[in-house]
């Protein structure tokens, strides 16, 4: 009896394990929980994945590439360009024209753009002090011809004593020292003469140099020519050495007018005497003219690693004037130049901000199906905010604007514009 009393009491004391079933409205709300839950889990991954991405695009600006004209009629054959370089258009002959001492200015004939001829006269100097001069020489000359006709004369008029005393010692009429005395007296006549004809010569040398000072107080033109620069006014003295060899006027023979060019050490090896050129002036970007090397100078400048380069105009033009900035282009010659010359990629015009420039050769950014794409490009003439192409762009391509710090080729952007 007490044994099962234990064992009742034992049974009420076991924990019951057994599974209670489970409620289908709270197993229903936990799938659903788990799905949210998982659902918020992918949207903060995409969410994350997306800004990542968008941080990583360069933000760029776009600007289209613009296509050029690059020839002008009658021009000439143009090959394909093999190298261009910069320089200045300067005349192979000019002259400042000035006197040649200390003048006092008279008269200027001529005016800044005036085209003047060989001998003209464009100035006239004070010439009092070379007219005196002149007036003394002549009148010294005057003088020293009478004094040579009276030279002579005594020198004529001892002659026959002399000869007739001579005759007459050889027949003993006369003493030795009668003859002495005739002959000395016909030898200085002869000599007075001869100082007479000598010192009549001088004068006459000094008449020439003197005609010689009052010729320069009249100032020609060397050459024809244009007047560039006009210095001098009436009433100033004017001397090359104490005006800082300004003169008068400047003339410039347009007829001489070349541009001389620096080009690279790397790049002369491409040059050489008569190939044929284009010049592009920088106040005229929209022509060019038909050129040829005339030299390449066999020297180099250390400083700046270049080799000058003459190069002249085939065809004379008015708007062609000194000291005009000019890109010179150095064409192919020969058959190899028909062969490339449809080959030449057409220039175009981009906003020199798209440009990453280093000599003749530049980098640009094309902006492909959202990324950027590296290109080498050939540079051009620069001016106003825009660069032109000469080779490695196609008109219509679209070029990238901004920080070139961070752009990289195949790097994704972002277009601000």
């Amino acid at each position: 009896m007490a044994t099962d009393q234990k064992s009742a009491l034992l049974s009420q004391l076991r924990i019951d394990r057994s599974e209670t079933p489970e409620d289908p409205d709270a197993k229903r709300r936990r799938r659903w929980l788990l799905a949210m839950g998982a659902v918020i889990v992918l949207l903060i991954v995409i969410a994350s994945w997306w800004y990542l991405a968008a941080s990583e695009r360069v933000i760029v600006h776009t600007a289209v590439a613009k296509a050029v004209a690059t020839s002008t009629p009658g021009a000439g054959p143009v090959g394909g360009s093999l190298l261009d370089a910069s320089g200045y258009v300067v005349a192979l002959r000019e002259a400042t024209v000035s006197g040649k001492a200390i003048y006092k200015v008279v008269d200027v004939l001529v005016q800044e753009g005036q085209a003047v001829k060989q001998g003209q006269v464009i100035a006239r100097l004070d010439d009092t002090n070379a007219r005196a001069a002149l007036e003394q020489s002549k009148a010294q000359v005057k003088q020293l011809e009478a004094a040579l006709a009276a030279a002579r004369t005594a020198a004529d008029d001892a002659r026959p004593i002399y000869l007739r005393n001579e005759k007459q010692l050889q027949e003993g009429l006369i003493s030795p020292e009668t003859f002495d005395a005739s002959k000395s007296t016909y030898d200085a006549a002869e000599a007075a003469a001869r100082v007479a004809e000598g010192n009549l010569h001088v004068a006459r040398a000094a008449v020439q140099v003197n005609q010689r000072y009052e010729d320069d107080t009249v100032v020609k033109a060397p050459f024809d020519g244009v007047v560039t620069v006009k210095n001098a006014q009436p009433g100033e003295i004017i001397s090359p050495q104490f005006s800082g060899g300004g003169g008068i006027a400047k003339i410039v023979d347009m007829d001489s007018l070349e541009v001389d060019v620096d080009v690279s050490e790397s790049f002369i090896n491409r040059v050489h005497p008569k190939q044929s050129a284009s010049i592009t002036l920088n106040a005229y970007p929209d022509n060019q003219f038909p050129a040829e090397v005339i030299a390449v100078i066999p020297t180099a400048d250390r400083a700046k690693a270049t080799v000058k380069v003459r190069v002249a105009f085939k065809q004379k033009d008015a708007r062609i004037v000194p000291e005009m900035g000019a890109r010179v282009s150095f064409l192919e010659d020969g058959p190899r130049a028909s062969q490339n010359a449809s080959a030449v990629s057409p220039a175009v015009l981009i906003p020199a901000d798209a440009v990453q420039a280093d000599g003749e050769i530049g980098t640009v950014y094309l902006v492909n199906d959202g990324k950027l794409e590296r290109r080498a490009v050939r540079l051009g003439a620069h001016s106003g905010g825009t660069q032109t192409i000469l080779a490695g762009l196609q008109p219509g391509a679209l070029v990238a604007i901004g920080d070139f710090g961070k752009m990289r080729d195949g790097a994704r952007v972002r277009i601000a514009n």
